[in-house]
């Protein structure tokens, strides 16, 4: 479980197709740890560690590169690094599980006073699993949907998270890892079945 609050900016430093090996230069990861990246939940397999950063590889699954963007990285690209959270922490973003719903699109990045609001696209089945003023993970980075479309959302992100996260990187057109919040997803299935209704779970104190 994860924060969606970025630790480093990491890089890519090989690639293959069963795995990616990046340095960052955050310590005391171990081996067998999971950690973020991308937003996608890996476990390290292995670990290098140098004078001023530390090489950690990764095996990826063929289920993980066909349901992320993960096959698209290559040498140099930059990644957003976040270890797994510890229960006795702050909570700084919202719960996340590293569990990729779907690739999207950054659709629009529009600069107003002091930020910027960007528009990503998501296939239309998750749009139940979002909701305006909630939590969503976007390539591992909380954020807050400021508008929802059915196939669409905005963000309102500060300057700190463009200079900290690897969104500096991305323009219209390049791919992001998506995860709507685990609530919201708990709260559709339950809509779902037979006999529960929207109506009785706001009775219950649920919405």
């Amino acid at each position: 479980m994860f924060t969606g609050i970025i630790e480093d900016l990491g890089t890519v430093i090989k690639t293959s197709s069963g795995g990616i090996t990046v340095v960052t230069s955050l310590s005391g990861v171990e081996k067998g740890e999971s950690v973020s990246v991308n937003g996608i939940c890996l476990t390290v397999t292995d670990i290098s560690v140098h004078a001023a950063s530390v090489q950690l590889s990764f095996d990826v699954s063929p289920e993980s590169y066909a349901r992320t963007d993960l096959g698209e990285l290559k040498k140099n690209d930059r990644v957003n690094i976040e270890r797994a959270l510890m229960m006795n922490g702050r909570l700084g973003g919202h719960l996340v599980t590293g569990h990729i719903d779907a690739v999207g699109k950054v659709v629009s990045v529009s600069r107003r006073s002091g930020f910027e609001v960007w528009e990503f696209s998501h296939p239309e089945n998750l749009s139940a699993c979002i909701a305006e003023k909630g939590s969503i993970a976007v390539d591992g980075i909380s954020l807050t949907v400021a508008a929802k479309k059915n196939s669409s959302f905005t963000a309102a992100l500060i300057p700190h998270t463009l200079k900290n996260t690897s969104l500096s990187f991305k323009k219209p057109g390049s791919s992001v890892n998506i995860e709507t919040d685990i609530l919201a997803k708990y709260v559709e299935s339950v809509s779902g079945r037979k006999g529960v209704s929207l109506e009785q779970l706001k009775r219950a104190g649920f919405l």
